[in-house]
């Protein structure tokens, strides 16, 4: 099992409407091929910094299955505009 590490630094003032999105943005990603689950995580001492835990199969389920897909550019329109900077994503 692969766990995907993402630091959110979200722009000022926007973590409601990012949340939101990611409510749509969640049902993208639980429907590919290899996802287990993830976790939203928001920061209670920096207001605008979430973490994402997602958990694979495998490494080519996170790079290849999810990255490569139609679904993929779904998930970045819908949230990768609220990254300031933007994120690195880690695998583990």
């Amino acid at each position: 099992m692969i766990l995907e590490v993402t630091i959110l630094n979200i722009k000022a003032g926007l973590s409601d409407e990012f949340e939101i999105n990611f409510q749509k943005a969640k049902k993208i990603i639980s429907s590919i091929k290899g996802y287990i689950l993830h976790q939203l995580k928001k920061c209670i001492e920096k207001e605008n910094k979430h973490i994402l835990l997602v958990n694979w199969e495998t490494i080519e389920d996170h790079e290849i299955g999810f990255r490569k897909t139609g679904e993929y550019q779904e998930w970045k329109a819908l949230l990768h505009h609220f990254n300031d900077p933007f994120s690195a994503v880690k695998a583990l």
